[in-house]
């Protein structure tokens, strides 16, 4: 695993993050009334009345983001058109709803009540965990900055505990909040999730489950993971939303990701055609979206889209959110499999793991994607 863990100390050093002041507190909690937003927050394109000066879809457009049903997948009598809606959505969305996925109920209740429960914690308790030294991944704090360095770059209204949860070895349980067993026992239940949606994949790629599982585990029992981790949000109300980014546009640098809503504030918005749709978060559901890699991996099959959260003016928004990583014997390149036929081309560059990690964070610091370096 010495690629993985080179992987995860290049991460570590070339992300830059702030710790959350006293001064941010006060401004995200009730506490400041001033109704003034800092420089350092507001966004390009605010004074246009949009945080980030793009079309959203308006609340009188009807559209929902794809749902799929687990259990749907893994019926016999259902699984063919369930599995054909599944590619349908990482094709034409690269997000989707995910209902009757399978993860342990309590599992889920205890870790939305341990995120809300720390996120509830005053200032210097949650400092008590804050990234530092080399290390500016794991940790509580400000999200990455991005669009400059750590003085002057742009700051996103919220507050997140960015950790290593897998492999085993990568974690650093000093950073862990102080009631660990709900993202440990999460943390496996996802890691189980992603084997089964994996392996549905596979169907509709029409590639064999070793080559795509495989990319995403060391084994297909699923007892080694390439690596795994968890960004746990919290956005705070914010009474001129407009002016400000929860998270600014981007998509996500590894494999698949799984989102958990701990409350129902929306706030999610997935860029399709040129226009900003909200996610409306459904009961008991289990939002899944297209990583940059599995984009490498499927040839462009699926498609890793751009996405953002707008703050609520009213209320808070919590989310856990897991990223599984992936990569084929240290590459990150589009299967074999796919490229089989007469016609078949790459189009992605194969890269090393260690060269995209360090591509794509430099490119997300610049408000870039690394991935458009490796089109073809």
């Amino acid at each position: 695993m010495a690629i993985e863990e080179a992987v995860e100390t290049t991460a570590a050093k070339l992300i830059s993050r702030e710790r959350v002041t006293d001064a941010a507190a006060t401004l995200f909690s009730d506490a400041d009334d001033s109704g003034q937003i800092p420089e350092r927050f507001v966004r390009i394109g605010a004074d246009d009345g949009e945080a980030a000066g793009e079309v959203v879809v308006g609340e009188d457009e009807a559209f929902e983001l794809p749902v799929v049903d687990m259990a749907k997948l893994q019926d016999p009598e259902l699984s063919a058109l369930e599995t054909a809606k599944l590619g349908a959505a990482c094709r034409d969305w690269g997000f989707f709803q995910l209902t009757s996925h399978g993860v342990d109920e309590e599992v889920i209740r205890h870790m939305k009540g341990s995120t809300a429960e720390f996120f509830r914690l005053p200032l210097e308790t949650k400092n008590a965990i804050a990234f530092g030294g080399d290390d500016t991944f794991n940790g509580f704090g400000h999200h990455f900055n991005r669009g400059g360095p750590s003085e002057g770059g742009k700051l996103d209204w919220a507050e997140c505990v960015l950790l290593i949860t897998q492999p085993v070895e990568g974690r650093k349980m000093e950073m862990w909040p102080a009631n660990p067993p709900s993202f440990r026992s999460y943390s496996l239940e996802i890691t189980d999730l992603t084997r089964r949606l994996l392996r549905f994949m596979a169907a509709d790629l029409g590639v064999s489950e070793e080559a795509l599982v495989g990319a995403f585990f060391y084994s297909n029992n699923g007892a080694a993971v390439k690596g795994q981790s968890v960004a746990i949000h919290h956005y705070p109300p914010c009474r001129q939303p407009e002016k400000v980014l929860g998270i600014t546009p981007h998509t996500d640098g590894l494999g698949l990701t799984v989102l958990l809503h701990a409350d129902d504030t929306p706030g999610l918005q997935v860029k399709r055609e040129g226009r900003w749709f909200p996610v409306r978060p459904m009961p008991e559901a289990l939002v899944v979206n297209v990583g940059d890699i599995l984009e490498v991996l499927t040839n462009g099959a699926y498609g890793s889209v751009e996405h953002r959260v707008v703050p609520d003016a009213e209320n808070g928004r919590t989310t856990v959110v897991m990223f599984q990583d992936a990569s084929i014997d240290g590459m990150v390149a589009p299967l074999p499999e796919l490229l089989d036929g007469d016609d078949a081309r790459a189009r992605y560059i194969s890269t090393g793991k260690l060269e995209y990690t360090k591509g794509h964070f430099v490119a997300l610091a610049e408000g870039a994607r690394f991935l458009d370096n490796l089109k073809k």
